[in-house]
């Protein structure tokens, strides 16, 4: 049975079989996914576990426990499938019945003068056999003979100007093809004399878009006007885009709120934020997940006030959100429930997730460091090496509670520039203040906080984003030498 909450103590080292992932899926719960890669190359989860976000996260393992622990839940959870047999659809055929002939010394009805006739009422009717009727003599080509034939529907009907069913061969009458054909030649010329205005209009666009007068330093090579005709680098608006990015962020500044939680501290803020890492890897979701999900925590944490048993549903509720938001398949309320370790309801989490939108306004695009770290390293065109180590600082930053309060635009140029010189590259090079916006003097603050929180001694809770980092699918970036302030140019 899943734990209270009052009892949200660690299960050791229980695996990942019920968890509905790209790789793995639960036994209950058939998704059809597509095959997906891992999050920029994540290494394999392996021993994720389920847990409470602020419990001991020590992961000891108890193989017996384990064990007992993963009959019971794969017991409750083994129900097979049932089979559902699907009867195929025949079509009912459409035939022609002959009915007996009732009345047989009564003559056949009269058509209509005023309707149409129709193949049926158009057929040879023999006189009765009472009647001494004179028949004219017949060509024997003309006689019909009636048989039993199964028609299709569509020959039953008689294709008439007033009929819905008009056959794509059918002759135009010449009325109709003179008004298309100047209905057509009409609409060419109105395009041809459109042509002109849209040019017109075109340049005109283009002129208050400014997309051509962006004037670009001498010393600096023009990113965008390389790939000018690379549809996929969106080369037209992408320094509009970044610069509107860097507008909304003051519609997203968050307050030090941890003065206004008296139930929480930046220590409990940071296992939160290790135990979300630990699920961006658990159900493979992309790193932009992860940063949005951090974001609405901290955006809701300064505007509400949460008790210590909440916080972790806070957290749930945020990633729940942002899979939503960032993710091409994701993950079920169920996952979230059982990576909690059953300690909230399905109701809970929902109305969690209510209350979370409700307070962020409904607006969740909100500017991620990530994407501006992206921009940043493609523009100076740094190696992967590079631009890795520069994530795993910005991705350790997050348990940082120091860093909540700055930009995420100057947080993700401050990564770079500490990246650049751990593996002394180079410095703050005119392309960076270009592309970035920012001088060093700008940055060099938040390098050195950024600086310090490396050369603080890793404590065991929280070595979810180290260990990540130190696989070699990322260079092993972990293990770069550090750098003291001192050498930082300031």
């Amino acid at each position: 049975m899943a734990p209270t909450k009052t009892t949200r103590t660690l299960i050791p080292s229980v695996s990942l079989r019920g968890v509905t992932t790209r790789s793995k899926t639960h036994s209950t719960i058939h998704k059809d996914v597509g095959s997906k890669r891992k999050a920029d190359g994540s290494p394999a989860k392996e021993n994720a576990v389920k847990r409470s976000a602020l419990g001991d996260i020590s992961n000891a393992a108890n193989k017996n426990k384990v064990l007992g622990i993963k009959n019971k839940v794969l017991s409750k959870t083994n129900v097979l499938a049932k089979k559902v047999t699907v009867k195929e659809k025949v079509l009912p055929s459409v035939r022609t019945i002959v009915k007996s002939r009732q009345n047989e010394n009564l003559p056949p009805p009269a058509a209509p003068a005023n309707k149409v006739q129709t193949r049926a009422s158009l057929r040879h009717v023999a006189p009765a056999p009472t009647q001494t009727v004179q028949k004219p003599k017949e060509n024997p080509k003309d006689i019909v003979v009636p048989t039993k034939v199964k028609t299709r529907l569509s020959n039953e009907f008689e294709k008439t100007s007033e009929s819905l069913y008009c056959s794509a061969l059918e002759d135009v009458n010449t009325a109709e093809k003179s008004t298309a054909s100047s209905k057509f030649f009409s609409a060419q010329s109105s395009t041809e004399k459109s042509s002109s205005n849209i040019t017109l209009m075109a340049d005109r666009l283009e002129k208050n878009l400014k997309l051509d007068q962006v004037v670009v330093p001498k010393d600096v090579k023009d990113f965008d006007k390389e790939n000018w005709d690379d549809v996929f680098q969106v080369s037209h608006y992408a320094m509009d885009i970044f610069n509107y990015l860097k507008t909304r962020e003051a519609m997203f500044v968050i307050k030090d709120y941890m003065t206004s939680q008296p139930a929480l501290s930046k220590w409990m803020r940071s296992l939160l934020v290790d135990w979300m890492v630990e699920i961006q890897e658990s159900f493979e979701l992309n790193h932009e997940t992860l940063y949005l999900g951090v974001k609405l925590v901290d955006c809701y944490l300064s505007k509400m006030t949460v008790g210590k048993e909440t916080l972790q549903l806070v957290g749930a509720a945020a990633m729940f959100i942002a899979s939503k938001y960032d993710e091409r398949i994701p993950p079920l309320v169920e996952d979230f429930l059982y990576i909690c370790d059953g300690a909230y309801t399905r109701r809970e989490l929902i109305r969690m997730e209510i209350n979370l939108l409700r307070v962020c306004d409904f607006d969740l695009g909100i500017p991620l460091s990530y994407r501006f770290l992206r921009r940043y390293a493609r523009c100076c065109k740094v190696t992967m090496p590079v631009l890795t180590l520069a994530r795993y600082i910005l991705e350790y930053s997050l348990m940082d509670y120091d860093t909540v309060t700055l930009s995420d635009s100057k947080l993700a140029a401050a990564c770079l520039y500490l990246a650049l010189q751990m593996k002394k590259i180079s410095g703050w090079t005119p392309t960076l203040e270009f592309y970035t916006g920012y001088t060093l003097e700008d940055i060099m603050p938040i390098v050195h906080i950024l600086n310090e929180g490396l050369h603080r001694k890793p404590k065991e809770q929280t070595m979810t984003v180290r260990n990540k980092y130190s696989h070699e699918i990322f260079y092993e970036v972990a293990k770069v030498p550090l750098i003291k302030n001192e050498v930082l140019k300031s």
